[in-house]
């Protein structure tokens, strides 16, 4: 039994959540068992009873307090931790159970616990990280399989997609639709299960925009568009690795060097963090056609394996 531990929230946002998703079905697929401990978060959790998955709510601030009896009444034989600052308190009670520790892209003290840390959204030379081993790069990352059904290249720009995530805590899409309504272009804004600034979206909309509320595959309402606009986590990878050409928004400062590597690689820009937007930055690519061949060149999509092969190992 696998324990996967993660927080999704208005707060955090849902990415980690998404990422696990994935992980639990390449698990599944191998007959191996897991359970999800996490936050009460109702758009999270149906998503979890919709994909059957198992999980329990917990209080994710005081994982010390009960992680260890979920350890022996589960019989966790590794802990997967997906949580971005893991506290030493908290990575200190699994590791006192004998089993070893996970970690995705951890930010907090009990990284330097970890026997394995997946770091594939670090981008930054001077980034310390803590873990005895770490897997650093972005062929780690772990992407939705759906995206091999629809990928292709992009060669000009006819529609436009908005995807900030399920929460979008800062209200970016406002932003977004707000300048792209400025500069004259239309767009399709899909927003999540946990998108809590609808009031502020709905003046923004006109009649060259459509709303769509949580679709059911966001890979394939992005297939039928030539460009995107998202924050600088995985769904700009995912993006990326179809052949969709982006620009991107650091929702969260620790995004910023992920949305100027992403940059580097030829296969999106940086529109700046969503508190000071850069306006030239959303001018339709003259080199749509590059940048889409360079996500479909560079931007892998067995990072699932990789990672899964990784754990099994550790365990």
């Amino acid at each position: 039994m696998f324990a996967i531990c993660l927080e999704s929230s208005h707060e955090r946002g849902m990415g980690h959540l998404f990422r696990m998703r994935h992980l639990a079905r390449e698990l599944r697929s191998r007959d191996l068992p897991f359970v999800f401990f996490v936050n009460d978060h109702a758009p999270s959790l149906q998503l979890l009873q919709q994909d059957q998955l198992p999980f329990e709510t917990v209080d994710l601030n005081h994982v010390e307090q009960w992680a260890q009896a979920a350890i022996r009444r589960t019989q966790a034989r590794l802990w997967i931790n997906d949580r971005l600052n893991t506290s030493l308190a908290q990575a200190h009670a699994v590791k006192q159970t004998g089993i070893p520790l996970a970690t995705f892209d951890d930010r907090g003290d009990g990284a330097s616990l970890a026997d394995l840390h997946i770091a594939a959204l670090a981008f930054t030379a001077d980034q310390p990280l803590g873990g005895r081993r770490v897997a650093r790069g972005h062929e780690y990352l772990i992407l939705n399989p759906e995206i091999a059904h629809f990928r292709r290249q992009r060669v000009k720009v006819e529609r436009i997609l908005v995807s900030m995530g399920g929460t979008d805590t800062y209200g970016a899409t406002v932003k977004v639709v707000a300048l792209l309504r400025r500069r004259g272009l239309g767009a399709t804004v899909v927003i999540g299960p946990g998108f809590e600034h609808r009031a502020a979206l709905d003046t923004e909309l006109h009649a060259q925009f459509q709303l769509k509320v949580a679709v059911p595959s966001l890979i394939e309402e992005m297939s039928r568009h030539d460009m995107a606009v998202v924050g600088g986590g995985i769904t700009a990878f995912e993006a990326a690795t179809s052949g969709l050409p982006a620009i991107v928004v650091a929702n969260e400062d620790f995004e910023i060097p992920v949305a100027r590597y992403l940059a580097s690689l030829g296969v999106a820009r940086y529109a700046g963090h969503h508190s000071a937007l850069n306006e030239a930055a959303f001018a339709i690519p003259e080199d749509v056609a590059n940048m889409s061949m360079a996500g479909l060149d560079k931007v892998p999509l067995n990072g699932t394996e990789k990672v899964c092969q990784l754990i099994q190992e550790l365990a």
